[in-house]
């Protein structure tokens, strides 16, 4: 069964396009947003929830509101092969030595590379509306195909 696994407090707060925003042309030239308040010379060597973001930064952002279709992962049939924590285009997927954890449902768009990437038969991600509960999502999961002759 999937986790509800969110780093920090901190992860999803604002939703991001919410902000009023400036044309290309109204951005300060050589403007630098850093992605970090404070030192950041040691940040590659901390877990994501340990570093300290700007309010700004993708990180504190949620982009949840632009999805339609949500990967729902099933734990009973997830071999840990990391092909979807690899391939995920937003960092959505949330794994911690080697093993899948679950889904952040704040950064995921609902592309699908994850499901497209699943090698289990039946895949362990499969694609569902927005609105399914987890739960329904679980117990509609399609049967192992058998090879056929």
């Amino acid at each position: 069964m999937s986790k509800g696994v969110l780093a920090t407090d901190k992860r999803g707060i604002r939703e991001l396009g919410a902000e009023e925003k400036v044309g290309w042309d109204e951005v300060t030239q050589g403007v630098t947003l850093n992605s970090f308040v404070g030192e950041s010379e040691n940040a590659a060597f901390l877990k994501a929830e340990e570093r300290n973001y700007n309010d700004f930064n993708s990180y504190t952002a949620t982009v949840a509101s632009w999805r339609i279709i949500k990967p729902v992962y099933n734990r009973d049939i997830c071999i840990d092969c990391q092909n979807c924590w690899v391939w995920c285009p937003d960092t959505s997927i949330i794994s911690r030595d080697k093993q899948m954890l679950g889904i952040d449902y704040d950064h995921c768009k609902g592309c699908g590379v994850c499901v497209e990437v699943c090698p289990t038969n039946p895949k362990s991600l499969l694609m569902f509306g927005e609105a399914e509960e987890t739960e329904a999502a679980l117990a509609s999961w399609p049967e192992k195909k058998k090879k056929e002759k």
